[in-house]
């Protein structure tokens, strides 16, 4: 993690976070799929049984970024009188977040916030030469020209977004992502039925409902072997710069890979600390720990 002196800017767009961590919670387009009837009664006891469950946590964003540093300034920007955020503002409100009303130009088109995000951002970073950090919280990829941007104005550049709905090209264009998933004191949605089931057709589990709630989605087979991968090259790397095999710090390791693909995130694949991470990965790596250092290598062939 950067240094905790920094002085942040915090912008996020929150339409985006809300439809995309609805999706996630329900499954593929669910909310386009139910944004007809969330518009016309979104107090119908299935429509905010559904929207409770896909609720975001704003604390856990707002204290992510505070680990960065002091924040200077935080905005989200969105369409405030619409019932799915308006039900936010005072969360936002308690927490100094700076409310940008935005009006979609026709039923159901985009707001504009990625635009009025972005002039915002860069005027910011030249109207405030102290800024040290910026956190970009979305997913969508019309924001890699606003990280590349940000880097080469010399901020460290965080991205926060929902996994499965954050396009690769930001989350390589970011110094560092996170996943909004492994956040802590975020739920992970569970494995439940598709969200094209409504609730009171889907059958109820045997499990209560905070067991159900609280288990959280395996995740896909595919990151497993990506991260493998990723550690593998890792590895590589160190032991090519120092031209041995000996042992590297584990420390360094992980930051090589968050530099590779900054949207790597071990707890995210539901490991509880790098290291755990490294001990499941004992057939590519060898782990070594002796007090406080954790040293690591590629594993003999």
């Amino acid at each position: 993690m950067a240094e905790t002196t920094g002085r942040v800017a915090v912008y996020l767009d929150f339409d985006n976070i809300v439809i995309s961590w609805y999706d996630r919670v329900h499954g593929r387009n669910a909310y386009g799929k139910d944004r007809q009837r969330i518009t016309d009664n979104p107090n119908d006891a299935e429509v905010a049984e559904r929207l409770k469950q896909a609720t975001i946590e704003v604390g856990a964003i707002i204290d992510y970024a505070s680990s960065f540093g002091t924040l200077v300034l935080t905005r989200a920007y969105a369409d405030w009188s619409s019932p799915v955020n308006a039900e936010y503002r005072s969360q936002l409100v308690a927490r100094a977040v700076d409310l940008v009303q935005l009006f979609p130009a026709a039923a159901y088109a985009k707001n504009g916030a990625d635009i009025r995000l972005a002039v915002d951002a860069v005027e910011d970073m030249f109207r405030l030469p102290d800024l040290t950090h910026v956190v970009i919280v979305a997913g969508d990829s019309d924001y890699v020209p606003l990280a590349q941007r940000c880097k080469r104005l010399g901020r460290y550049v965080i991205g926060v977004g929902v996994a499965g709905s954050t396009a690769k090209s930001l989350a390589a264009a970011c110094d560092e992502f996170e996943s909004y998933d492994s956040l802590p004191g975020v739920v992970r949605p569970t494995a439940d039925a598709p969200a094209e089931v409504s609730a009171k057709d889907k059958p109820e589990p045997k499990s209560t409902t905070r067991s159900r709630r609280t288990r959280t989605a395996a995740p896909k087979q595919d990151d497993q072997s990506e991260a493998t991968s990723l550690l593998v090259r890792a590895l590589r790397l160190g032991h090519d710069k120092t031209d041995s095999d000996e042992w590297l710090h584990a420390s360094a390791v992980k930051t090589q890979m968050r530099r590779m693909d900054p949207s790597f995130s071990e707890k995210a694949l539901g490991y509880r600390s790098f290291n755990d991470f490294l001990r499941s990965r004992d057939d590519v790596a060898a782990l070594e720990e002796s007090g406080h250092e954790r040293l690591v290598r590629l594993q003999e062939a």
